[in-house]
C-alpha cells in the first residue's frame, strides 16, 4: 500500500507526464490551412543558394538567372552559392550563411535552391526562422529539398515543389513544360492536372492538404522536429537510383510509423532509375508500394510527373488539393 508522500509523488508524476503528453501533441497541431507566401510579381527578388550538394557547372545557374529575369525578376546568388566541400557547396557554416541570408532579406520573396543532393539535413538545425514567420517567402526545389518542405510545412507554411537551375540542362522540349507550370506557380496562376491512366491505380477520390517529396528523405526524417504528420492529408512520394529493397524497407519504415494509418490518398511521382540486386527482389516498385498499403481504404495515384525526370511539373506542398482517381485519365486540382 502507497504511503502518503508515496501517493503524491506518483501524482505529480502522472501529472508531468500529462502536461507533456499535450505539449508534445501541441507541437505536432499545424494550421489547417497553411499561409501562402505572397506570389511573385515583376520586380520581385529571387535568391538562388545551395544548401546541399556542390555545383561543378555554373551553366545551368547562368541559364536559369537569364530565364528568371527575362520573367522581369531580379535575382541575388549566395555568396557561397559555387562553393566547395567535398560533395557540399561549401561548408555547413558556409551553406547556413547563404540561406539565413535569404531567410532574412525582406526584399527577398522566393528562395530557389540551385540543386539537391544531400545535405540539407546538416544546416536545418542551424536555420532561424523568425524573420522568415513574419515575411514568408516561396522556398523552391525537390529531391533533398525535401528537409525544407517538411520543415516549413511544419511551422505552418506552403512551398513548392519544382524545378531546380540545375535543370536547366535538361533537353529543351521537357524543360519548356516543366517550366511552364513552374513560372504558372510563382505568379500565382492555377495549376491542375490530369494524368493518364496505370494499371496500378487503386480508384477513389480524396481531399486534403499535399504533402511529402522525397521517399528517402522522408524516412530519414522520422522522428525529428522535421517529421510530417500525415493525418487527413494526401501525401506525395518521388525516388531515384534506389534499389527495389530499399523501396521496400522505407514504405514500411514509413508504414510502422503510422504515416498511412489515418492518410486520405498517396500520389506516387517519378520512381527513377530503380536497380535491383543479384538475387531478384520478385516485385516491381509499384507492387511493393501496393503490398504496403492493401489494408488501408485510400485511393492512390501513379505516374504523376514530378520527381527526377526531365518533365519535373510543380506542386504546392502544404496546399488543399482534390485527387480523383478513375478508369481513364485521373485529376489532381489545387485549391485557390
Amino acid at each position: 500500500m502507497l504511503q502518503k508522500s508515496q501517493f503524491k509523488l506518483f501524482q505529480l508524476i502522472i501529472i508531468v507526464l500529462a502536461f507533456s503528453s499535450i505539449s508534445y501533441s501541441q507541437n505536432l497541431m499545424i494550421p489547417k490551412s497553411l499561409e501562402k507566401p505572397a506570389y511573385l510579381k515583376a520586380g520581385d527578388t529571387i535568391a538562388i543558394v545551395a544548401p546541399a550538394g556542390i555545383l561543378k557547372d555554373q551553366e545551368p545557374i547562368t541559364q536559369a538567372v537569364k530565364l528568371v529575369e527575362s520573367w522581369g525578376l531580379n535575382v541575388v546568388l549566395g555568396k557561397h552559392l559555387f562553393g566547395t566541400n567535398f560533395h557540399f557547396s561549401g561548408t555547413e557554416n558556409e551553406r547556413i550563411e547563404d540561406f539565413q541570408s535569404a531567410l532574412d532579406a525582406k526584399n527577398v520573396k522566393a528562395i530557389w535552391c540551385g540543386r539537391g543532393g544531400y545535405g540539407t539535413v546538416r544546416i536545418i538545425d542551424g536555420l532561424d526562422f523568425t524573420e522568415f514567420k513574419k515575411h514568408p517567402k516561396w522556398i523552391i526545389g525537390y529531391s533533398d529539398i525535401t528537409v525544407l518542405h517538411s520543415h516549413v510545412h511544419n511551422l505552418g507554411f506552403e512551398t513548392l515543389h519544382a524545378i531546380m537551375p540545375i535543370n536547366m540542362k535538361v533537353e529543351e522540349r521537357d524543360r519548356i513544360k516543366t517550366v511552364k507550370t513552374f513560372k504558372k506557380a510563382i505568379f500565382g496562376k492555377d495549376i491542375n492536372y490530369k494524368i493518364p491512366t496505370s494499371n496500378y491505380n487503386k480508384i477513389g477520390e480524396a481531399k486534403g492538404q499535399l504533402v511529402g517529396g522525397n521517399l528517402a528523405i522522408l524516412q530519414s526524417l522520422l522522428g525529428s522536429v522535421s517529421s510530417i504528420n500525415t493525418k487527413g492529408k494526401i501525401l506525395f512520394i518521388e525516388e531515384i537510383g534506389e534499389y527495389l529493397y530499399s523501396i521496400d524497407r522505407m514504405m514500411y519504415a514509413l508504414k510502422r510509423s503510422d504515416y498511412f494509418k489515418e492518410c486520405n490518398g498517396l500520389i506516387i511521382g517519378d520512381i527513377s532509375n530503380i536497380k535491383d540486386n543479384s538475387t531478384p527482389f520478385g516485385q516491381t516498385f509499384e507492387e511493393i508500394i501496393l503490398e504496403a498499403t492493401k489494408e488501408y481504404n485510400f485511393p492512390i495515384l501513379f505516374g504523376f510527373p514530378a520527381g527526377h525526370e526531365d518533365i519535373n511539373k510543380a506542386i504546392f506542398l502544404g496546399r488543399e488539393i482534390e485527387m480523383k482517381v478513375r478508369k481513364q485519365k485521373s485529376t489532381v486540382t489545387f485549391s485557390d
